[in-house]
């Protein structure tokens, strides 16, 4: 009857040691290659158009025990978002979720595609109809990375250019 009593608590107590519970604190959770792939983002961004112009600026960190990428970007005309960064060890994906002052949310998943990495994400049009984006951060050998975002509709036949920008280190 005794040992049946330890069971429980030696059961909990492997757990513990096993998977991190909620509110527990581990030392440096996120050191695996697949959470260090995003951190060529990392830092503070002069972003520019296509054309070269300067358009926006944007501050990527590392927070939360640096396991979660932290983006805050503004453009020159004031509009403002931010987005989470996080790889979801779980499932072997990163996810992204962007929210802005207009009350808009893009939730995207994917991971790295050579040494660029490559996110997608459903959206809904005004009409009601599906919209597939796809958001590529390639980094480039000068330290600079490039940021395309294309959107199709009709299941990736033909994609649409919504942003091209270059992020170049302040």
């Amino acid at each position: 009857m005794r040992s049946s009593r330890l069971t429980g608590p030696i059961l909990l107590l492997a757990l513990g040691l096993a998977a991190p519970v909620a509110g527990q604190v581990q030392d440096a959770p996120c050191t695996s290659p697949d959470h260090r792939a995003f951190d060529f983002w990392v830092g503070e961004w002069d972003v520019h158009d296509a054309a070269g112009e300067l358009v926006a600026e944007n501050i990527i960190s590392l927070e939360m025990n640096d396991c979660v990428l932290h983006e805050s970007y503004t453009n020159r005309s004031g509009y403002h978002g931010e987005s989470f960064n996080v790889f979801d060890r779980g499932r072997g994906v990163w996810h992204q979720t962007w929210v802005d002052q207009n009350g808009a949310l893009l939730r995207l998943e994917g991971g790295l595609r050579g040494s660029a990495m490559v996110l997608r994400g459903t959206t809904r049009s005004a009409d009601g109809s599906d919209v597939l984006n796809r958001i590529t951060w390639t980094p480039a050998p000068d330290g600079s990375v490039r940021q395309l975002w294309e959107t199709t509709a009709d299941g990736g036949a033909s994609w649409t250019r919504v942003f091209d920008g270059t992020y170049r280190r302040r």
